[in-house]
């Protein structure tokens, strides 16, 4: 048998192995993306015939008074949850590090609870925290330091930041975990020399620490912005969008579409297609953006 029948047979054999994996990908996941990616283009009832509308799912969405008002709640939910919740994991990471191995552990397990948390309970919760009685939780607080009572998810002005926090608290013990992970990777020697040169515990971190992970860093910020930008569960559990549509999300006003009474799923789904082709094009643009410093 010749080297070149025996290659071929070796790549039918593995073709054949991975060929169920295959098909069940297909079938889970690039097949919802090419029936959404048709219904942006029809108008289905479920009921009758397809009916094929072209680009006026497209038309009807960007003409739509709310998609403004969407897009501009979903950019300030992402800023506020770059700005507030970026960091924050991080710095809880390092500091974590720093502590004896023993009880890293239980540090890093306290981190993670929220998010073993079931969302619904986690939310129903911080609902309860943010009552905006002079008797609730966070107003009980506010009031021994002579501020408040504050309408918290009922004012326009605070229910996205209050929203912020919340998917913050739910969702930093990920890259905490994440985070604490890549910091075994970095060398104890550098700090050693750190340490020799009598650099302080916050040169340590920022010119060995912070270098070391910047890959990590950079990939967990692309992830963070994909995520932000597709916020659903919290306003629509929390406030459905309201006050005044302050908190009203793309998702949100997606979910709208689909199953508030309309039922129009095409519009649906055209406006899903131009979330995703924008998040392409923002992570083509941040990974050429960020390439030197990914090297």
């Amino acid at each position: 048998m010749s080297v070149r029948t025996r290659r071929r047979r070796t790549s039918l054999t593995a073709l054949a192995v991975a060929a169920p994996t295959i098909v069940i990908f297909a079938a889970f996941s690039w097949w919802p993306i090419v029936r959404g990616a048709l219904m942006s283009v029809q108008r289905p009832t479920f009921v009758g015939p397809v009916e094929w509308v072209g680009w006026s799912n497209f038309a009807y969405v960007l003409a739509d008074p709310q998609l403004g008002q969407a897009v501009v709640n979903t950019l300030w939910f992402t800023a506020l949850a770059i700005v507030f919740g970026f960091p924050l994991p991080l710095a809880l990471a390092v500091v974590i590090s720093t502590v004896r191995a023993r009880r890293r552990g239980l540090y890093a397990a306290l981190a993670y609870f929220p998010v073993i948390v079931p969302p619904v309970v986690a939310i129903l919760l911080w609902q309860f925290a943010y009552n905006p009685a002079p008797s609730g939780l966070f107003n009980s607080i506010l009031r021994a330091l002579g501020v408040g009572p504050l309408a918290w998810l009922n004012d326009a002005s605070l229910a996205m930041p209050s929203i912020v926090l919340q998917a913050t608290w739910a969702a930093a013990g990920t890259s905490v975990l994440i985070y604490l992970a890549a910091l075994t990777a970095v060398r104890p020697e550098l700090y050693e020399a750190a340490a020799l040169d009598g650099a302080s515990v916050w040169k340590r971190v920022w010119h060995v620490t912070l270098p070391q992970m910047r890959t990590m860093i950079l990939v967990m910020l692309l992830l963070q912005l994909i995520g932000a930008a597709q916020v659903f569960t919290e306003p629509f559990l929390m406030t459905s969008g309201g006050p005044q549509n302050a908190t009203l999300t793309i998702l949100l006003l997606m979910y709208r579409y689909a199953f508030g009474g309309s039922a129009d799923y095409g519009a649906a789904t055209a406006l899903g297609l131009l979330l995703a082709v924008a998040l392409a094009v923002l992570s083509v643009i941040y990974l050429r953006l960020t390439r030197r410093w990914q090297e």
